[in-house]
């Protein structure tokens, strides 16, 4: 069945940080791609209410069925006395809505208020976590990776009960369906940090990235991709676009991230023929996975395309030679396509340390980003686009939509995917 989008103004470069996160990531200025370096969401301003946060997630708990997206509410998390004091709420003009994402390589969090048609983010967390480090191999998430994730959560869980939240939702991606410990992992959460973890199947995270971000697509005439690439999948959708309301008419997730491919390449760092070696082995698998999809894809047509992911922003950003990531110049920009396949096999070719030195890189994402670029070209491959889009939004403003407009805030009209 298709899903249908409405489109949304997104209102985010006048919202605020609190100073405590401010000052806590001003040491990493090397483009970690950290919410205050890297939103550009205005001054700094003082903590505001301590009102007692109420955990609502929109979606239940337990084990995912993988072709069964699930909206039930969470009995174990809010019962029906605080949905409907939190109901009650939604009409304040202090109410506001959270949306946290749990990917294979970060945690992310925003915080927002309805502004008219659209929204205003008032606070907003980002830390890699990795979340998926060595699951390809183990099957399992590892203690030294749900250490560093509930870490992040539990501030996570400190800023939701500083704003006056209302309905909240949090999500977890590929690394959670795919280890055996993933739901053990969820439970571990709940008890340590209160947030109530929902392990949602890649249709959904399809539908929410699309949901987030369509409205940045290049202008033109045809169908148009919008593809995600994650830390453990990547997930691509073909949208039509004849009408204002884009329509979901084909999607792929393939479990290539660049936390997965990475790991499944034994890479030589001190040979250059041998990274490109590397580089192109990983192009072959993300190729292979693609190949039924793209055999399916329209053969003619403008091509437009939208990427949203950390190795898109990344890329644009040092295509901008920007000396720090800033996300008002690059969230809805358009680069040329055969400009990021320059700087794709440019990166492959360094060593990591070639790579961390770039500002728009650093150490975090020096080992990570090659398998990006292996990954978007691919992609580019199957369409090929001659322009790219590009977008520093997703999951988050998708779940932050669907939030908004359950409490009648936001006229959405939306199909579940089946």
């Amino acid at each position: 069945m298709a899903d249908q989008l409405s489109p949304l103004p997104h209102y985010d470069s006048d919202g605020l940080l609190i100073e405590e996160e401010c000052q806590s990531n001003a040491a990493s200025k090397s483009l970690q791609h950290s919410e205050c370096d890297a939103v550009g969401y205005g001054k700094p301003i003082k903590k505001s209410c301590e009102k007692p946060y109420i955990q609502c997630n929109s979606t239940s708990v337990a084990k995912p069925r993988p072709n069964k997206p699930r909206f039930k509410r969470n009995k174990t998390s809010c019962n029906k006395k605080n949905i409907k004091s939190q109901a009650s709420l939604a009409g304040s003009k202090n109410a506001a809505y959270a949306a946290l994402d749990l990917g294979t390589n970060n945690c992310r969090l925003l915080i927002a208020k309805p502004v008219h048609d659209g929204f205003k983010i008032i606070d907003a967390f980002s830390r890699v976590v990795r979340l998926g480090e060595g699951l390809a191999k183990s099957g399992r998430i590892s203690d030294n990776a749900m250490d560093r994730a509930v870490e992040a959560l539990a501030i996570c869980a400190q800023k939701l009960k500083r704003r006056n939240v209302i309905l909240s939702r949090s999500v977890a991606t590929e690394a959670c369906r795919q280890a055996i410990n993933g739901v053990e992992f969820i439970e571990r959460v709940r008890k340590e940090t209160g947030i109530v973890l929902d392990i949602i199947p890649s249709e959904e995270e399809a539908r929410l990235a699309v949901l987030g971000c369509h409205i940045l697509l290049p202008k033109g005439e045809g169908p148009a991709l919008i593809f995600d690439i994650g830390g453990g999948s990547t997930e691509l959708v073909l949208v039509s676009t004849h009408d204002a309301i884009p329509e979901i008419i084909e999607w792929i997730s393939i479990p290539w991230g660049v936390v997965t491919l990475t790991e499944s390449e034994t890479i030589k760092e001190d040979s250059e023929k041998a990274r490109i070696k590397a580089y192109d082995n990983m192009r072959k698998r993300v190729r292979e996975s693609f190949r039924d999809f793209g055999d399916r894809l329209p053969k003619y047509g403008d091509f437009r395309t939208l990427g949203t992911s950390g190795t898109i922003t990344t890329l644009a950003s040092v295509y901008l030679e920007l000396p720090y990531y800033n996300r008002n110049k690059v969230d809805g920009i358009h680069v040329p396509a055969d400009a990021m396949r320059e700087i794709s096999q440019s990166l492959a070719a360094k060593t990591p340390q070639e790579r961390s030195l770039l500002p728009c890189i650093g150490e975090q994402r020096s080992d990570l980003v090659v398998a990006g670029c292996a990954i978007l070209e691919s992609i580019l491959d199957i369409w090929p686009a001659d322009q790219l889009g590009v977008a520093d939004r997703g999951i988050r403003e998708g779940i932050l939509r669907s939030l908004m407009n359950h409490n009648g805030r936001v006229s959405l009209r939306t199909q579940q995917l089946v």
